[in-house]
């Protein structure tokens, strides 16, 4: 596994992640708000969004590999009825994948998630078709609950996701 570091995004994360981030193969597999092309406007409106939202209920963190900012993952607090709930969301650099980089970055922001907020759970929905993901999951010890039958429309079709979970006494 490669080495990596997680911290809070800077303005110069824009450029490397306009370029890792400008893949069909992440936007596939994200929702229709990450765009495809993802130019370096896109790059840095999100970085600066990510800076300007603060952490008061979220934590938005790039993946360091090497110095260079590869990927993005967050955990937001929701409110309402599901305000125990956080989502996690992520993506990373093709050429990192497969390489145990997201498993353990879930994990390390999960621990931070459940330390800093009055949370019980984190929840991820990744499209059912998305093996990867789902694996990155499972191996970060979350359990998939369920799947949503036709529950999303994406490049023009409907598919399945499905509702994972990790609850904080389960944290590892």
């Amino acid at each position: 596994m490669c080495s990596f570091i997680l911290r809070p995004w800077q303005l110069t994360d824009a450029e490397p992640i306009a370029a890792a981030a400008n893949n069909p193969s992440i936007a596939a597999n994200l929702r229709n708000v990450f765009p495809s092309p993802y130019t370096l406007a896109d790059a840095e409106w999100f970085v600066g969004d990510c800076i300007a939202q603060g952490e008061a209920r979220q934590l938005m963190r790039t993946i360091v590999i090497d110095g260079t900012a590869a990927g993005s993952i967050s955990i937001s607090v929701k409110d309402d009825v599901y305000e125990k709930s956080a989502e996690l969301g992520y993506w990373l650099a093709e050429k990192y994948w497969s390489k145990g980089i997201m498993t353990k970055a879930v994990r390390l922001i999960c621990r931070e998630a459940f330390d800093r907020f009055d949370i019980l759970r984190v929840f991820a929905e990744p499209f059912a078709e998305n093996v990867g993901s789902r694996q990155v999951l499972e191996k970060a010890g979350f359990t998939c609950e369920g799947i949503m039958r036709n529950g999303v429309y994406k490049n023009g079709r409907a598919q399945s996701y499905c509702m994972y979970a990790l609850l904080r006494e389960e944290l590892e």
